[in-house]
Formats: structure tokens, C-alpha cells, sequence
């Protein structure tokens, strides 16, 4: 017989050889596609699905960056504008980085296309004001740093859409006070930071107070909003200032709406909707729309709460003791006139014997 072992023996190395090369060619084409689809831009550094741009000197965002990719860095740089569609071919983004950077003027749409955004980093701009719709469509956002910018206001509906933010930072803006419909929205947050703001702890701040109280209650985390005006609150806490502090601003607005042609003004202020796409869960589609419900203070709340329930005690305890009093009395009617029954019958045969004795007298 022919010894058939060298033949299957130098078959079965060049199969394995073959079978080498195929995996090997195999991997060298899915090493290229994975390269052509995270090919990283010019100087910018580039890993698994994160592209660093940050600390370059860029004046334009590179137009090169990967589609796919979820977190992009391009802080320290010198960017100062945006266009409307920077973001439109990286629609998977979830973390961006802009801070450190002379960004003044936002586009109201700029961020429409990346919607999975959850972390957005805006700190160390130039933004003095933004567009009350440029946060619409980022309703996955959990946190947000707008902080060292030049804002002078929060506009109202710029959060009505930021239900999930759990986290935002203030810090170092020029905001003298704030809106509290503005953050009424957001029912989430947990952590608000407003440190380093020109705060005029006044009636324009009053109401702002009431819901920073409630945001407290709830368990939130705020730091130091420290007082400029006026001269007597210069420096101190307003979360330590009583509420009651305010009284006078509720007597000031009486005052005023009196005031007004000599007829006192009923029900709350009417506002003019801007907005021209109604906002149906906060908002009535009219001409002039109510402002929002306003909810008194926590402590005063609770004070009234303990007022109210002392009330109910005593109004109870009184129920009950006319209950129980009504109670003898009606047992102790029920009584007498059973008593009186039983007496009606002897009552009745005396009457009787009585009247015999009179008419037999009358017949002798």
C-alpha cells in the first residue's frame, strides 16, 4: 500500500495556510471600513467614539469629523460663531465641549440635529443672550454649563423643553434676578449653581425666593447666591434671608394696581405670547395668556398646613363631644317618656273612680 500520511499532511498546512491569509485579508478590509469611518480630522486626537480638538487654536470647526462619533471636545480654542448646520452630520453626539472659547451669538437652531445630546459645556464664552428656542429639540440634555458668559436674563420657555436636566450652572454671568417660570419646568434638577451674579435681592428677586425654597425642600442642591442690593442684604445669603423680608413687596403691588386710572386690577397680570408655536402644557393659545400659577412659600405653607390641622383637631374633638352629648340626651328622653307611659293608665283609672263617686253622690 502507498504511505499516504506526507500528501494529507502537506494538504491540510496548505488549507491552514489558506485559511490563515482569508482571516487575515478578512480583518485588514474591516480594519479599513472602521478607518474610513472614524477617520480623524487634522490634529485632533481620535479614539474609539471620542474626537479631542480641544487646545489647537481653531477659529472654524473642522468639517472632516466623523459621523458616528459621541463625544467631541473643541475647547480652547478660538471659535467665535457657529453656523446653523455645524452639527448636522453628527447626529449620534451625546457630550460637546465648546468651553473656553469667544462664542457670542448662537443660532436658534444650532443644536437641533444632535437630539441624544445629554451633556453640553458652554462655560468661558462670550454668550450675552440666547434664543428662547435654541434648547427645543435637546430634550435628552442632563446637564448644562452656561457659567463665566455675559447673560443678563434667563428668558422665559428657554428650559419648558429640558425636563430631564438634572444639573446647571449659572455661575458668573450679569443676572440681577430671575424669572421662577422660567424653572418651573424643570422638574428634575437637582443641582443649580448661581454663585458670582450681581443679585438684587429686592421685590424682582421675591418670587425667585419662593421657589428656590420649594427647590430646597424637594431635596436640591443650591450654593451661595450672595446679595449686591440693596445696601442693608449687601453680602449676605439670600437663602438665609426670611421670606418674611418680602412682605412689603405684596403691599407695593396693591399699591399699583390700585393705582391704575383709579380702578383696582383683579386676577393676575396678562402677558403677550411670543412664542409662535403654542406651548400647549404650560401656555393657553390666546392673544393674552395668565402667567403661571405662583404657590406660596414652603415655610409659609407649612405654618398654614399646622394652623389648619390644630383647627380640624379642635373642630373634631367639638363634633364628637355634641355627638356624645346628643347621645344622654336622646337616651335619657327615651327614658322619660316610657316612664311617662306607664304612668298614663294608673292616671286614668283614678280620673275614673273619681267620676263614679261623683255621680253615685249626685243620685243619693
Amino acid at each position: 500500500m502507498l504511505n499516504m500520511e506526507p500528501v494529507t499532511s502537506e494538504v491540510m498546512k496548505l488549507g491552514m495556510k489558506t485559511c490563515y491569509t482569508c482571516h487575515y485579508c478578512l480583518f485588514f478590509v474591516l480594519l479599513t471600513i472602521v478607518e474610513a469611518l472614524l477617520a480623524c480630522p487634522t490634529h485632533c486626537s481620535c479614539k474609539n467614539y471620542e474626537v479631542d480638538c480641544s487646545n489647537l487654536g481653531l477659529v472654524t470647526i473642522p468639517t472632516d469629523i466623523p459621523s458616528n462619533i459621541k463625544f467631541l471636545s473643541l475647547s480652547n480654542n478660538k471659535l467665535s460663531s457657529l453656523q446653523a448646520l455645524t452639527f448636522s452630520n453628527v447626529t449620534t453626539l451625546e457630550k460637546l465641549d465648546l468651553s473656553n472659547n469667544y462664542l457670542d451669538q448662537l443660532p436658534a437652531n444650532v443644536f437641533d440635529y444632535i437630539r441624544n445630546l445629554t451633556d453640553l459645556n458652554l462655560r468661558n464664552n462670550s454668550i450675552r443672550s440666547l434664543d428662547k428656542s435654541i434648547f427645543y429639540k435637546t430634550t435628552n440634555l442632563q446637564r448644562l454649563d452656561l457659567s463665566v458668559n455675559g447673560l443678563s436674563q434667563i428668558p422665559l420657555l428657554l428650559f419648558d423643553e429640558m425636563q430631564n436636566l438634572t444639573w446647571l450652572n449659572l455661575e458668573e454671568n450679569r443676572m440681577p434676578n430671575l424669572e421662577r417660570e422660567a424653572f418651573e419646568p424643570l422638574e428634575f434638577l437637582r443641582q443649580l449653581q448661581l454663585g458670582g451674579n450681581p443679585w438684587e435681592c429686592d421685590c424682582s428677586l421675591r418670587d425667585f425666593k419662593h421657589w428656590m425654597e420649594w427647590f430646597l425642600y424637594k431635596g436640591g442642591k443650591l450654593d451661595g447666591i450672595e446679595c449686591s442690593l440693596p445696601k442693608d442684604l449687601r453680602g449676605k445669603d439670600l437663602r438665609a434671608v426670611p421670606i418674611e423680608m418680602f412682605n412689603y413687596c405684596i403691599q407695593l403691588e396693591d399699591e399699583n394696581k390700585s393705582s391704575g386710572n383709579g380702578k383696582a386690577v383683579t386676577g393676575p397680570p396678562c402677558v403677550k405670547q411670543e412664542v409662535s408655536t403654542p406651548r400647549p402644557h404650560y401656555f393657553h393659545t390666546s392673544d393674552c395668556i395668565r402667567q403661571r400659577y405662583r404657590p406660596v412659600s414652603v415655610r409659609r405653607a407649612i405654618g398654614t398646613v399646622v394652623v389648619a390641622g390644630v383647627l380640624c383637631g379642635i373642630v373634631c374633638i367639638m363634633m364628637v363631644v355634641a355627638g356624645a352629648y346628643g347621645c344622654i340626651y336622646a337616651s335619657l328622653m327615651a327614658k322619660y317618656h316610657r316612664e311617662l307611659k306607664k304612668r298614663q293608665p294608673l292616671m286614668g283609672e283614678g280620673e275614673q273612680e273619681q267620676e263614679d263617686q261623683k255621680q253615685a253622690s249626685s243620685m243619693a
